[in-house]
């Protein structure tokens, strides 16, 4: 069986899950800690890079900081993980869900102005496959009406709009390092505090309310509890391993950027014929290669595809059911305006397996059988 997804491995984790053991220090913030966050700062221009435990603590946390609280609004996709929904909700606040664009299968930047009430503090950029949002109006849309911008960047880590790393252009970005992820730690993120001014209330909420970060660096004499905090700090053995995945950074994505285009090459002609339809990279977008995706022309027939994949030992897997539509989102929240897209879109879309190192004689297989469906 040709899985949906393997996790990438590069051959140094387990010395650098040793080193961390071997240097007594397997709680985050050490040495490793240390050199993952300064590297994406340096690589992706970024102020400042704060490891977290996983993606969803990166959102639980800039939704934190940018004060959200009960009676709150909040601007975001329909078409995004639990994850995006779940932070804002923790915050008190409520996810406003929005209409998403068919061709990239982000928000539709021209829906959002329009959700805007005197309750919306802030908007959430889900950059789906790690393909970047019309950031351009959505910060101007956001400068106007005073919210912040909080980039939900967990599959786009290496992409790029218009020369600038993503997660690095709103007021937050948050990154995840799953196991799914281009990068991984097994389970882990990064926050990317684009602003001096939040970084130490960043620090201190990510240290369980205390000025911890401070006296390690020799600030302060003692810490103490300052503030409201929660453990959101990775250990060093997870960082270790993340370490071995981002010294090998632009390996991985040159290798997934391959696969990508064959798979392009091998499908486009399909695409020609209006058989199916690929993914949109906008002008301006540089993407990472997170996924590859295909749309169908209804349900009916990506079940059928699901199926004939499977029958072919191949994993093929469906995205998101729209959060507007899931018990817990009509609950928690409300879709503004008509859903055009968003539902319709995700029905058709499927996912062929795609992750560093996919043997090409793998790939072959997964094309071979998917130029057999459509035969």
């Amino acid at each position: 069986m040709i899985g949906f997804n393997v996790p990438p491995v590069t051959g140094n984790e387990i010395k650098y899950i040793a080193e961390a053991i071997q240097n007594r220090k397997i709680s985050g913030d050490g040495a490793f800690t240390k050199r993952c966050s300064s590297f994406m700062e340096k690589r992706f221009d970024a102020p400042h890079v704060l490891l977290t435990t996983s993606g969803t603590s990166a959102l639980d946390m800039a939704c934190i900081l940018c004060g959200l609280h009960a009676g709150d609004e909040v601007i975001l996709p329909s078409y995004t993980f639990s994850s995006t929904a779940n932070a804002v909700i923790l915050s008190g606040a409520t996810p406003v869900f929005t209409d998403i664009r068919p061709d990239t299968m982000n928000i539709d930047e021209t829906k959002i102005e329009a959700a805007i009430t005197p309750r919306t503090r802030a908007i959430i950029a889900v950059h789906y496959a790690g393909v970047a949002c019309e950031m351009d109006t959505i910060t101007d849309i956001a400068r106007r009406h005073g919210l912040f911008v909080i980039e939900d960047a967990a599959q786009g880590v290496m992409s790029t709009y218009k020369g600038r790393y993503l997660g690095t252009i709103g007021d937050f970005g948050c990154y995840s390092f799953h196991e799914t992820k281009n990068y991984s730690m097994g389970e882990g993120g990064a926050l990317l505090v684009n602003h001096d001014s939040d970084l130490e209330r960043a620090e201190i909420l990510r240290e369980k309310g205390t000025n911890r970060s401070k006296f390690f660096r020799g600030q302060i004499d003692k810490y103490t509890w300052v503030d409201f905090g929660d453990s959101y700090l990775p250990s060093e053995i997870n960082a270790a391993y993340l370490w071995a995945q981002l010294e090998m950074t632009d390996d991985i994505n040159s290798d997934r950027l391959r696969s990508y285009n064959r798979y392009i090459q091998a499908i486009m002609p399909l695409a020609e014929q209006g058989r199916t339809e690929l993914q949109s990279i906008p002008d301006g977008c540089v993407h990472n290669a997170h996924m590859f995706y295909m749309k169908l022309r209804d349900l009916a027939e990506r079940t059928a595809f699901i199926e004939h994949m499977k029958a072919n030992d191949i994993t093929a897997v469906f995205h998101y059911v729209p959060l507007h539509s899931a018990p817990a989102g009509i609950k928690y929240g409300r879709f503004y305006g008509e859903d055009i897209f968003t539902t319709a879109e995700s029905e058709r879309l499927v996912r062929l397996p795609m992750y560093y190192h996919l043997d090409e004689s793998d790939q072959d297989k997964v094309i071979n059988a998917v130029m057999s469906f459509f035969e």
